[in-house]
C-alpha cells in the first residue's frame, strides 16, 4: 500500500477508499522490526480481534514497536522513493533493444523498464542459459573468479518468480552501493553463462 501510494504521488486512503479492509505491514520497507495494522469496519475488526486472541497473538509492551511503526510511517515518502529510485537504477543498468525493453550486454536477461513503478524489478531469463533458481543460486555464490575478475565477492539474494522470471526487491536496507554491487553481480553472472 505505501509503495503504490508513494509510486503514485496520493495519501494511502484514495488507494483504499474502495476497499472494505485494509491492512499494513511496517517491517521492511518501513523498517519497523515488526507490527501491522488491520482496518475495516467495527465489526470485523471486532472479530479479527477476538481470533487473533483465540489464536494466541498479541503483546505486552508493544509501545516500542508502535514507536518503530510510527517512525516508519512519519518516513515512509522518503524512505520508499529510495527504494523505488534503487530499483529503477537496477532495471535501467541495462541499455535499451528495443525502446521500452532494457537488456543487459547479453542475451542472458531482460528487463521491462515500464513496469519498474515501486520497489519491483522483474528480471525476464532468456534464451535458456540458465533457470530462474539456477540464476538466483549463482547470484547469490561467491567465488574465488568473481574476486580475481571484479575485485569483489559479493552474494545477492533474488527469487524465481516462474518458469523464466526472477524477482528483485528493495528495502531501506538495501543502499544505493548494495545495488551497484547487485548491478555488477548480475553483470559479471550473465558474461560467465556466455563464455
Amino acid at each position: 500500500l505505501m509503495n503504490a501510494a508513494v509510486a503514485q504521488d496520493v495519501e494511502p486512503a484514495r488507494i483504499t477508499q474502495h476497499c472494505d479492509s485494509v491492512t499494513l505491514c511496517f517491517s521492511k520497507g518501513l523498517g519497523a522490526p515488526a507490527g501491522a495494522v488491520l482496518a475495516g469496519r467495527r465489526e470485523f475488526v471486532a472479530e479479527a480481534w477476538r481470533v487473533r486472541k483465540l489464536l494466541g497473538g498479541g503483546m505486552r509492551q508493544a509501545g516500542v514497536l508502535a514507536a518503530a511503526a510510527r517512525v516508519g510511517l512519519e518516513q515512509a515518502a522518503e524512505t520508499l522513493r529510495r527504494d523505488h529510485d534503487n530499483a529503477r537504477r537496477f532495471a535501467e543498468a541495462h541499455h535499451p533493444v528495443p525502446p521500452g525493453i532494457r537488456e543487459l550486454d547479453s542475451p542472458v536477461c531482460s528487463v521491462d523498464l515500464a513496469a519498474v513503478e515501486t520497489n519491483i524489478v522483474m528480471v525476464s531469463i532468456k534464451g535458456g542459459w540458465l533457470s530462474p533458481t539456477e540464476l538466483c543460486e549463482q547470484l547469490q555464490a561467491v567465488s574465488e573468479e568473481e574476486l580475481a575478475v571484479t575485485g569483489q565477492a559479493v552474494s545477492v539474494l533474488l527469487f524465481p518468480w516462474s518458469a523464466n522470471t526472477v524477482r528483485a526487491v528493495w528495502h531501506r536496507d538495501v543502499s544505493a552501493h548494495d545495488t551497484e554491487l547487485a548491478k555488477s553481480k548480475l553483470e559479471f553472472v550473465a558474461r560467465k553463462c556466455q563464455e
